[in-house]
C-alpha cells in the first residue's frame, strides 16, 4: 500500500483524504463511494461490534473524517462489497455520512474472506474464537491444509493449530472466551485435558476464584502427570487415578519406551485408548521411527 502523508487533525475530510485518484499497490484506485451502494461481506469474520466503541468512532469521524479508507470490491456499476473496514462503514452510517473513501480492489470470492481475515488479524480486531472460526471456515470452504493456510496468511502452522484446538472446548468455555471472561492462555491450558467434565470444573474455579493462567497451567500439568491437583479446599484426581496397578505399570513402561508422557484410559468393561503426545514434527518423526523399528523386528521373527 502506498505510504500515506500525515495531515494535521481538524481540517476536515479534504485535509485527510486527497480528492485526486491515488494508485495503490494491490488496489485499482481510491474513491468516494456512496454508503448506500455498499453491502457487508457475509463471510466477515467479525460478528459483534461494541456499541460504545462504535459511537466513539462515529464521533471521531464527525470531527476529523475517515483517516483510513475501507477496502471494497466492485460487484457491478452500482454496488460494492466490503473486504475490510466494516466497523468504519457502520460508524460512518451512524455519523450520518453519505459517502466514504475506499480502496476498490479486484478480488474473487475465494480471496474476500482471506483478505478480511488478514486485515483484522493484523489490526488485532478479532477475539481468539473469531480467529479460530475464520481459520476453520477458510480450511473447509477452500479445502486447505493447515500448512497451506499458513503460507497464505503468513502465520505459523502451530499458531493456526492452537487456534483451531479452541473449537474442541465445551461450548460453555468457548462462549466465555468470546466474552473475554477468560484469556486464551486459560483456554489453551484446558485443551490439554481430555475430559470435558474436568475442563468445565476447572473453568468454574477460574471464574469463582480468579485463577491466573499460570495457576491453571499448574493444575493441568499435575493432572496430565497423573498427580492430584490442588485447588484450594478442593482436590481433583487425575483421569487414570482409578486404573489398576497393572495398567499403571503398563502406562509407565510405554512412557519410558516412547520417551513421552503416554496417556492411558480404561473403562470398567475393559475398553480404552492410548494417547502418545509429541512436542513438534521432529518428535513425531522420532516416535514413528520407534514404530518402524517394532515393525521391522516383528518381520524378522
Amino acid at each position: 500500500m502506498a505510504v500515506q502523508k500525515k495531515f494535521a487533525l481538524g481540517r476536515g475530510l479534504d485535509a485527510l483524504i486527497s480528492t485526486e485518484e491515488i494508485r495503490t499497490s494491490g488496489s485499482s484506485s481510491i474513491n468516494e463511494i456512496e454508503l448506500s451502494k455498499i453491502s457487508v461481506n457475509p463471510n466477515q469474520p467479525r460478528r459483534e461490534f461494541d456499541a460504545v466503541a462504535l459511537q466513539e468512532l462515529a464521533d471521531s469521524i464527525l470531527e476529523i473524517g475517515i483517516i483510513q479508507p475501507i477496502t471494497l470490491r466492485k460487484i457491478d456499476d452500482d454496488s460494492y462489497q466490503i473486504i475490510a473496514g466494516e466497523r468504519r462503514y457502520r460508524a460512518s452510517i451512524q455519523a450520518g455520512l453519505k459517502t466514504i473513501p475506499a480502496y476498490i480492489r479486484t478480488a474473487d470470492d475465494e480471496n474476500v474472506m482471506e483478505m478480511a481475515l488478514i486485515e483484522n488479524i493484523q489490526r488485532e480486531d478479532l477475539n481468539s474464537l473469531e480467529i479460530a472460526l475464520a481459520y476453520q471456515h477458510l480450511i473447509e470452504q477452500y479445502e486447505l491444509t493447515q500448512e497451506r493456510l499458513s503460507e497464505r496468511i503468513g502465520k505459523k502452522r502451530t499458531t493456526i493449530a492452537n487456534y483451531l484446538r479452541l473449537l474442541k472446548l465445551p461450548a460453555l468455555i468457548q462462549v466465555a472466551l468470546k466474552n473475554k471472561e477468560i484469556d486464551m492462555g486459560h483456554a489453551r491450558a484446558l485443551i490439554s485435558l481430555d475430559e470435558p467434565k474436568t475442563q468445565i470444573r476447572i473453568f468454574n474455579e477460574i471464574l469463582s476464584q480468579g485463577y491466573s493462567v499460570r495457576k491453571v497451567e499448574e493444575i493441568v500439568k499435575s493432572l496430565t502427570h497423573g498427580e492430584m491437583a490442588d485447588m484450594g479446599n478442593k482436590k481433583i484426581k487425575p483421569k487414570d487415578a482409578s486404573l489398576s496397578e497393572e495398567f499403571l505399570l503398563l502406562k509407565k513402561q510405554l512412557s519410558n519406551f516412547f520417551g513421552s508422557k503416554v496417556q492411558l484410559s480404561c473403562t470398567s468393561k475393559g475398553k480404552g485408548k492410548i494417547s502418545i503426545p509429541f512436542k513438534n514434527e521432529e518428535d513425531l518423526e522420532r516416535i514413528m521411527e520407534l514404530f518402524d523399528s517394532l515393525r521391522s523386528n516383528d518381520n524378522k521373527q
